[in-house]
């Protein structure tokens, strides 16, 4: 280690000296576990892929500025959404250095609500309990992401077709993203822990191999078949019309049966992304 890296290092905010400062214990109650292991913190933006545009970074969920230091130290400029008003106050003053340089942006609200600005990349510990819906509101911006979730859950967004977790999540993300986690986080690592471990996950934006034209239906359709993921495609074609908005399923099952009759005795998890787009077009063209 240089000289530098060791004058940085020091340079580093303790996360343990911010909630102190900034007064506030983590609520479980609250989806509120603050990250306090310096070392789990130091790395989280060094998972951004090396080409990754650092200009402008993303923070959901700012908490006590622990992580919002680290992406000071990296980024050109850094907007945080903190639904907490007196951790958003906090952040201001904290960082008031920063604030007034305009390199720190601070926007109090929810994540799902607020105007999100554009952005280069999205480095967050999200609130689990709506770390979905935050995530897929970010993937259709096109940028790199790494985001801290629930074990179980970004392991479900990384699996691959024919494991036990792989499943309508598996596939939405990876329609926008090659997905991978790049670490196990304990609970330890956090005040007040979790129950689960946790699981930073690195999302690198790529267009499909394939095409889709209406990626809402393709969703809806992938909803459906995967809530009969233990029937064949056959059976949950004509089960789930009334999910997947499907007004002809009879029809659907026949043109994949001349298309590729294979499909229709698989299962939804031994489907590829691009297979799911197969058969959403060919439901799109005669079943709807």
């Amino acid at each position: 280690m240089t000289d530098s890296t060791v004058d940085a290092a020091a340079d580093l905010r303790d996360p343990d000296d911010l909630r102190r400062r900034a007064g506030v214990r983590g609520d479980p109650d609250r989806d509120q576990h603050f990250l306090v292991d310096d070392r789990v913190l130091d790395r989280i933006p060094s998972y951004l892929p090396d080409d990754a545009d650092t200009t402008h970074l993303l923070e959901i969920g700012g908490g006590t500025g622990a992580l919002t230091d680290r992406l000071l130290r990296v980024a050109d400029e850094v907007t945080v959404v903190e639904r907490d008003p007196p951790l958003s106050a906090f952040l201001r003053e904290e960082f008031r250095e920063a604030v007034d340089a305009g390199r720190l942006h601070v926007v109090e609200g929810d994540a799902l609500d607020v105007d999100v600005p554009d952005f280069t990349a999205s480095v967050s510990n999200l609130p689990y309990g709506i770390s979905s819906e935050i995530t897929f509101r970010l993937l259709p911006a096109e940028r790199p992401l790494v985001l801290m979730f629930q074990r179980e859950f970004g392991e479900r967004m990384a699996a691959e077709p024919g494991t036990d977790a792989y499943g309508r999540l598996s596939v939405s993300a990876q329609h926008y993203a090659d997905v991978e986690v790049v670490e196990i986080v304990p609970p330890t690592a956090f005040d007040p822990a979790p129950a689960v471990e946790s699981a930073i996950v690195r999302l690198r934006p790529r267009a499909p191999e394939y095409v889709v034209d209406d990626e809402a239906f393709f969703f809806d359709f992938v909803k459906a078949l995967f809530t009969q993921r233990r029937k064949t495609i056959r059976n949950g074609i004509r089960n789930t019309a009334h999910i997947s908005g499907l007004e002809d399923p009879e029809a659907v099952v026949d043109a994949v049966e001349s298309a590729d009759g294979d499909l229709l005795r698989a299962r939804a998890g031994s489907l590829t992304p691009a297979e799911f787009a197969e058969l959403t077009a060919i439901a799109d063209e005669h079943g709807r």
